[in-house]
């Protein structure tokens, strides 16, 4: 009988950051060495270095949707590549239980000197996609990017709007359960975006967990129902996304 009115089990959060921070040189990012690796909280900053990010703690559930805000350089996509995995935390840590395709920079990870076509097939692979898999999905991705006619081009050559489209286009079709999106759709013409945004919303409605850095309100409102805000380095406040931004306007008006 008891059993009957308890609740389904709460999933296990996908992400959990618990005091989160990491540092860098001032000027250039620093480079960690060994001694570095097991030095933890004890180890203090020097002069030249300043925390990116500190103290840093939330949680994740899947199906989420996260808008981060804050002004620039104030730590947003420090905390994307940390999610990520391309960046190791100074204190704290970071877990994450499933897969990630991340669209953080301009690049998306893509090696310059290769082809578009081969750029495809490795960003793919690193996320665990077989040749034969990405055979099936190649043409659907240059289709989405509207990009056959640069296929065998050296992604170095291509214009930021290029990039943005087929970095977009490889992420976007990843079957990873988290995507990351950095400011990248600022970027290109306002058809793509509108073509990207409806990509977006597909996504969340199959199930997928969103974290957005942009300072388009628009955007944020549009896709996210809740907001994480930092400033300095620190996560000031986590709350509905319209909260936040409230917050976040009322912070930094003249």
């Amino acid at each position: 009988m008891g059993d009957q009115h308890r609740g389904k089990p709460q999933a296990a959060p996908l992400i959990v950051a618990e005091n989160l921070g990491i540092h860098f040189k001032r000027n250039r990012r620093r480079r960690r060495n060994f001694k570095d690796l097991f030095a933890g909280a004890t180890r203090r900053s020097r002069p030249d270095e300043f925390w990116a990010l500190r103290d840093v703690s939330f949680t994740v559930n899947q199906g989420e949707a996260i808008g981060v805000v804050g002004r620039n350089g104030n730590g947003k996509s420090t905390l994307l590549k940390l999610v990520a995995g391309v960046l190791l935390p100074d204190e704290g840590s970071v877990r994450v239980h499933a897969g990630v395709a991340p669209l953080i920079e301009i690049t998306g990870g893509f090696v310059g000197d290769l082809t578009v076509r081969d750029n495809v097939y490795l960003t793919a692979g690193l996320h665990g996609l077989t040749h034969r898999e990405v055979d099936k999905l190649f043409d659907k991705i240059i289709d989405f990017a509207e990009l056959s006619e640069v296929i065998d081009t050296p992604y170095k050559h291509l214009s930021s709007g290029m990039k943005v489209r087929i970095a977009f286009s490889v992420v976007s079709q990843l079957d990873e359960p988290i995507l990351l999106v950095d400011e990248v759709l600022a970027v290109g013409d306002k058809a793509f975006r509108d073509k990207c945004q409806v990509r977006i919303r597909e996504m969340l409605d199959e199930g997928k967990t969103l974290f957005l850095v942009s300072h388009n309100e628009r955007d944020l409102t549009k896709f996210c129902t809740r907001g994480l805000y930092l400033d300095k380095g620190t996560l000031v406040a986590d709350g509905a996304i319209t909260d936040i931004i409230a917050l976040y306007n009322a912070d930094n008006a003249l």
